[in-house]
């Protein structure tokens, strides 16, 4: 199965549909350089970020633009990566799951509005789930799959054997699912909100 084929308008459509019925306030953005403008747009100036591991957050540059420090924002980063005791950098990874606006991606989304993230830490979803005030996610339409059981075809049979070949080649032992979130529908009004692209990003 392709697993990164970009889906017609119709299933686009409807996968918007899906997500914004369950609270996830979707915008469609043609390309990456959009995608990173509507990003930069939806940030207010002054705010804590914190972004989770994310190779779509890359793809589209706003990485790029973090690490530069020509930006109007507190990066969590600045904070984290300076920090060489584990112990203390954990803390502080701790912290930042409550940063006013935690950035990433997932690694899936269902035509229902229904979307899965995983990792093997879970550190992401503590941001996703409950920690941070405000979620962007940033998310490519080759990720949108039809319902939840290809939502986890999708992650075993793709995106860990990609994600542990990345691991293994940056010199990590490799990678392992270790938390796994279905969201079904955010509670808290224009908590979270989602940009879908009309490219191929991430996994």
């Amino acid at each position: 199965m392709d697993w990164n084929r970009i889906p017609d308008q119709a299933t686009i459509d409807r996968t918007i549909v899906g997500l914004r019925e369950r609270g996830f306030n979707p915008v469609l953005a043609p390309d990456k350089a959009n995608a990173l403008e509507k990003l930069r747009q939806m940030i207010p100036p002054g705010v804590e970020v914190m972004t989770g591991s994310s190779t779509t957050l890359d793809e589209i540059g706003f990485i790029s633009l973090l690490m530069s420090g020509k930006h109007p924002w507190r990066n969590w980063k600045d904070r984290i990566l300076p920090e060489k005791d584990p112990g203390k950098q954990a803390d502080l990874r701790r912290l930042s799951t409550t940063a006013e606006y935690f950035l990433g991606s997932v690694q899936a989304v269902a035509e229902t509005g229904q979307v899965l993230g995983t990792d093997a830490s879970g550190s992401r979803q503590g941001g996703y789930v409950f920690g941070a005030k405000n979620v962007i996610w940033v998310v490519g339409v080759n990720k949108i799959v039809a319902d939840l059981e290809m939502m986890l075809k999708r992650l075993h049979e793709h995106i860990v054997p990609l994600e542990d070949a990345r691991m293994k080649k940056a010199g990590y032992p490799g990678t392992f699912i270790g938390k796994m979130v279905v969201y079904e529908r955010e509670g808290v009004p224009n908590r979270i909100s989602t940009i879908l692209v009309k490219e191929k990003l991430g996994f």
